[in-house]
C-alpha cells in the first residue's frame, strides 16, 4: 500500500519494541518522519530559507525540529546540554543548509530519540529533570512527551510555510 493511502501512524496500531506508555511520542516520530521525507521530496531548494512575511523559514524549522527533539530527550536522560547542542542551538536561523542535508539530519536525529525511547525505562519515567540554564522543573516523561508534540508542531509549520511559500 502506498505510504499516501495509509491512515496516520497513531491509527496503525501498536509499534513493536516500545512501551505502551511512550507510543503516542514514536507515532508522533514516525509521524513526523513520513511528513519529512514528504516535505523533503517536494519543497524546491530556493524557498528552504526564504522567510514570508518574517516567519521562520523552512530550513529553521526543520533544524530546530531535529535540535529541539536532541535537547529535550538529553534533559530527559538527566544530562546537561553538550557545547555542541548550544552552538547548533544559537546557529538554527543561519540559512546554508540544503533542504536534503536538513531532512537527512533531522531524521538521523528521529532515529536516535527512536532508539532512546525503545531502552527507556518505563518505571524511571517519573523522575524529576531539570531543563535549562533556570533548571526548570519537569520529568522524563514530561520531556519526552514535549519532545514529540515539539516535534509535529515544528514540522507542521515548515510544511505550512512551503505552501504559503509555493502559492505566494
Amino acid at each position: 500500500m502506498n505510504p499516501q493511502e495509509l491512515p496516520e501512524v497513531w491509527l496503525r496500531g501498536p509499534v513493536d519494541g516500545y512501551a505502551p506508555v511512550l507510543m503516542p511520542v514514536v507515532h508522533a516520530l514516525l509521524q513526523v518522519r513520513e511528513d519529512l521525507q514528504r516535505l523533503g521530496a517536494t519543497v524546491p531548494a530556493a524557498h528552504v530559507w526564504q522567510r514570508p512575511g518574517g516567519a521562520a523559514s523552512i530550513g529553521f524549522h526543520l533544524r530546530h525540529t531535529g535540535g529541539a527533539l536532541d535537547r529535550l530527550l538529553t534533559y530527559a536522560r538527566g544530562e546537561a546540554l553538550s557545547d555542541s547542542q548550544k552552538q547548533a542551538l544559537r546557529a538554527e536561523e543561519e540559512p546554508g543548509e540544503s533542504l536534503a542535508d536538513l531532512v537527512r539530519r533531522a531524521d538521523a536525529t528521529i532515529d536516535a530519540a527512536l532508539a532512546q525511547l525503545r531502552a527507556t525505562d518505563v518505571e524511571r519515567v517519573l523522575e524529576p529533570r531539570a531543563v535549562g540554564r533556570a533548571a526548570l522543573p519537569s520529568t522524563a516523561l514530561g520531556l519526552i512527551f514535549h519532545a514529540g508534540e515539539h516535534s509535529t508542531r515544528h514540522l507542521g509549520q515548515a510544511i505550512t510555510t512551503a505552501r504559503i511559500i509555493a502559492g505566494q
